[in-house]
């Protein structure tokens, strides 16, 4: 599991393990939020095994899946909610990190401008510049 940093208080990553979930909490996040539903891809861990492992190592867990190519209102309405009410660190993950991204982004936690937001998801390695006049 690798983390991609968008600030100091959230990162991104791609999907998950249950047994990543010590490795997180030694990297020092508090708060995990899963972003992607059951059942995406063969194999996949399920939001509730990811939530018993985070229990287990006393870390919170949210659960805000989001279906790839949607952005819902009350999609992004939570996952701000759950950022700016999370002890940071945060790690939020989904598939690959780029709906996280795409969710921290519209959110914006932060109250960074639009250029900053687009320059960080692009440090991290996503290119969401078509979400600018979303910003």
């Amino acid at each position: 599991m690798q983390a991609n940093r968008l600030t100091e208080k959230h990162s991104v990553s791609g999907q998950i393990e249950p047994s990543d979930v010590g490795a997180i909490k030694a990297a020092g996040f508090t708060a995990i939020i899963c972003n992607r539903p059951d059942g995406e891809a063969p194999g996949q861990p399920t939001i509730a095994q990811v939530a018993a492992a985070a229990e287990a190592a006393g870390i919170a867990f949210h659960a805000n899946p989001m279906v790839g190519g949607t952005l819902p209102g009350e999609i992004v309405e939570k996952q701000g909610e759950i950022l700016r009410g999370a002890d940071a660190p945060v790690l939020a993950y989904c598939a690959s990190g780029r709906r996280s991204t795409a969710l921290w982004m519209l959110s914006n936690p932060d109250q960074l401008d639009a250029d900053e937001r687009l320059r960080r998801a692009e440090e991290a390695g996503y290119d969401l510049e078509m979400l600018r006049p979303q910003l």
